[in-house]
């Protein structure tokens, strides 16, 4: 308002001509503005503002403003309505204090077979008188899903548990210093996450990829049909109706991953992957027998040692117990000519 009065002094002392052409410029861009503009958002200061210049104005002018006189009146009655309005009472229930919230959620957490009226019934005997509508609230938006599915096993148990029975197959393929072009095929147990490299060759045929999964077969002796049920593979040409009935006799069922899809088996292209980035992009490869002993060198270290986030930081195929800090010594082993280190801890 003071600025506005400042404003006001300052036009009393301008030319008549200077006003006019102002004037007729500010009509023009309001008319332009309420155009565009649907409604008008106003402060509680611009309306104090506009009030007070509607005093000084007649009547006859007052069409210049953007608001009607009927606006003017309103801004009144919510004035005097917001001024002789006192605050509302506490109506309804009483607020769920924090310690019976975390007290609820925690007879879930720890009985997963509870209802919502198990649990009301357990804290009335506590001494906390709530209504079961209450308990029922509080796990809602907690997001605890009811008794019977939070009995059950949830996504990670389920995966994990599908996860032992099932192994999977691939290839990829390496480029000799002569471009030579070598197929590795390789097998991966998503459980373990032990992997068993089956052969490589550059020339892979249908009989010879047979050959390689009755090998392995042989490998695992007659644990295979018990501790698998599920062989994955892609829709390569390569594997055969034969390649899937040397795995159907032995008790396993083969699943086929859809078309162009790589994701269905996330497993087996993860340890691509880092048998790429960990071993042969990092050297060159002269042959196969060069590629067998370098691979074979890698796997061990992988099954034995390299450690996997989804096994607690454990490998597949753990060789050595861990020494107390304290008394451990740690030693370091070169792989691969120093392309890999190993630690171990030594008393």
């Amino acid at each position: 308002m003071i600025i506005r009065f400042a404003q006001f002094l300052v036009l009393r002392f301008r030319a008549d001509i200077d006003k006019d052409v102002e004037i007729l410029v500010l009509r023009h861009q309001v008319a332009v503005l309420r155009r565009q503009v649907g409604q008008v958002r106003t402060s509680p200061a611009d309306r104090a503002v506009l009030a007070l210049l509607s005093r000084l104005l007649s009547r006859g002018r007052w069409p210049a403003f953007f608001v009607t006189p009927a606006t003017l009146l309103r801004w009144h009655r919510d004035a005097v309505r917001r001024r002789w309005t006192y605050p509302p009472t506490q109506r309804g229930r009483p607020p769920i204090s924090a310690e019976i919230r975390r007290l609820v959620l925690r007879l879930a957490a720890e009985n997963p077979t509870w209802g919502h009226r198990r649990i009301q019934g357990e804290l009335a005997g506590l001494g906390y008188r709530i209504a079961p509508s209450t308990v029922w609230l509080i796990l809602t938006k907690a997001g605890v899903d009811p008794a019977p599915r939070r009995s059950g096993p949830t996504w990670s148990q389920f995966l994990a548990a599908q996860a032992t029975t099932m192994l999977s197959c691939d290839f990829f393929t390496i480029d000799t210093v002569l471009l030579k072009r070598i197929y590795v095929l390789f097998f991966i147990e998503h459980g373990t996450r032990r992997v068993h490299l089956a052969g490589l060759t550059a020339n892979p045929t249908g009989a010879w990829v047979t050959q390689q999964a009755r090998n392995l077969l042989m490998e695992m002796d007659e644990q295979a049909g018990s501790r698998f049920r599920f062989v994955l593979r892609d829709r390569d040409a390569k594997f055969t109706a034969v390649f899937d009935r040397v795995f159907t006799s032995a008790g396993l069922r083969v699943i086929s991953t859809p078309p162009q899809a790589p994701r269905a088996n996330a497993i087996a292209e993860r340890w691509v992957g880092t048998v790429r980035r960990e071993c042969t992009d990092r050297m060159l490869i002269y042959g196969e027998h060069h590629l067998h002993v370098v691979l074979g060198e890698y796997v061990r270290h992988y099954n034995r040692h390299r450690p996997h986030r989804s096994l607690q930081q454990r490998p597949p195929d753990p060789t050595s117990s861990v020494v107390e800090f304290p008394a451990a010594r740690v030693e370091r082993r070169a792989i691969l000519g120093g392309l890999i280190n190993e630690y171990s801890q030594v008393a």
